[in-house]
């Protein structure tokens, strides 16, 4: 009876570890679907030739790091991530005729952004929406800022639009390794609003850590708090992940 009791409890221990990897691999499945096919509808349209093809626009609302500040006040508008992105996409798509916009504001929060997000971003008609303020959200707090940050992403999604949230880049004063920090809290709150939402994400908070495993990061920043066109580069490359083209099987 003692050995055939083992046997039992073995089986149900083995089936219980089957249904926990299931479950994991599952999950890990779920999130390479968001990023690899999350943007299909998008890429088709980007290979249409003239005369079928239609302009399509990507809006990019967030703060000063996607509109282009790097230090001092000075702008560098056509070397920030929106408009590298753009570059890479027109060169991958060269039938596509695409419009960026960026209707971030240096210094604003993600309330600001929400109030005026109908009047000022719907109204360009987005095909796809990038979200960026993490870096600001800190003097708002995680609560405010994951109620604002809701508050787009569901009129957004409720438009039409595909939507893809970014983590923060990095902040030269906070230790990136940290997971305590204000940065590393918000990012996982991004996280999870991503998952939440079924949203694409860009992690670049994530990125930049790992990459400051390898590398001091001073060297991809223009000032403490804003990346430059290097730190810019990496995350636009890491956006066009999200338009390579894949063969569904």
């Amino acid at each position: 009876m003692m050995i055939k009791k083992q046997i039992v409890l073995g089986f149900i221990f083995l089936m219980n570890l089957n249904f926990a990897f299931a479950q994991t691999k599952g999950m890990s499945f779920s999130n390479n679907e968001i990023s690899t096919y999350y943007l299909d509808s998008v890429k088709k349209e980007l290979k249409v030739k003239w005369p079928k093809n239609r302009t399509i626009n990507f809006v990019f609302h967030g703060h000063s790091v996607p509109t282009g500040y790097s230090t001092r006040g000075v702008v560098d508008r056509l070397n920030s991530y929106p408009f590298r992105t753009l570059k890479k996409v027109n060169d991958f798509y060269p039938y596509s005729v695409v419009n960026v916009v960026t209707t971030s504001i240096g210094g604003e929060q993600s309330e600001q952004g929400a109030k005026r997000f109908k009047d000022e971003v719907l109204v360009y008609k987005p095909e796809v929406l990038f979200i960026d303020y993490g870096l600001n959200d800190r003097g708002i707090g995680l609560e405010r800022a994951k109620q604002a940050w809701e508050k787009m992403i569901k009129e957004a999604l409720a438009y039409g639009t595909k939507v893809i949230l970014l983590t923060p880049s990095p902040d030269l004063n906070e230790d990136i390794a940290s997971q305590t920090t204000k940065l590393a809290k918000h990012s996982e709150q991004i996280r999870d609003l991503a998952k939440k939402h079924k949203v694409g994400l860009i992690d670049s908070y994530a990125l930049f850590k790992k990459l400051a495993e390898t590398e001091p990061l001073i060297g991809y920043m223009a000032q403490n708090n804003h990346i430059n066109q290097k730190g810019h580069q990496f995350v636009a490359d890491a956006i066009f992940e999200y338009f390579k083209t894949t063969n569904r099987h």
